[in-house]
């Protein structure tokens, strides 16, 4: 019985979630702004056709985002390990706070003033052909951590 109250003990301390010694604000800080996070899993020897693809849609109209200031930042990562892994290319979009990621009737509509209606339906027949040589593997909003 001694035993079975020691393994019973012991089982109950090393299941015990640890106890949190960073305090958030003192011991790091935590970033207004949010990456939005397309984790894409482009085909094998695809890739370039998929760029080109996306410089005429996400790239774009990103830029015209960025100018009007509905986002501060995008970026396209590559992995060096292209078929590899759950995903080869990330496409991140850096949004001021999560107030700028949500839809917006004035931010849509000064977009779209600016984009055009040309651009919409260029990007409408684009995208079609996406599914064909790419497969979305996980959508991820992130913030940037700083440990003190």
């Amino acid at each position: 019985m001694r035993q079975f109250l020691l393994a019973l003990g012991l089982v109950l301390l090393l299941t015990q979630p640890a106890q949190a010694q960073l305090e958030p604000f003192k011991d790091y800080n935590v970033s207004d702004a949010v990456w939005h996070v397309t984790a894409v899993k482009v085909d094998a020897n695809m890739t370039d056709h998929y760029l080109e693809g996306i410089r005429a849609t996400w790239v774009a109209s990103s830029k015209v985002a960025k100018e009007l200031g509905h986002i501060e930042d995008y970026k396209i990562l590559s992995s060096e390990l292209p078929n590899s892994g759950e995903w080869n290319l990330l496409l991140m979009t850096k949004f001021k706070s999560t107030a700028d990621f949500g839809p917006n009737k004035a931010r849509y509509d000064a977009f779209m003033k600016a984009w055009g209606e040309a651009n919409r339906d260029m990007v409408r027949e684009k995208v079609k052909a996406y599914p064909n040589v790419r497969e979305i593997t996980g959508e991820y909003l992130a913030r940037e951590l700083t440990v003190n």
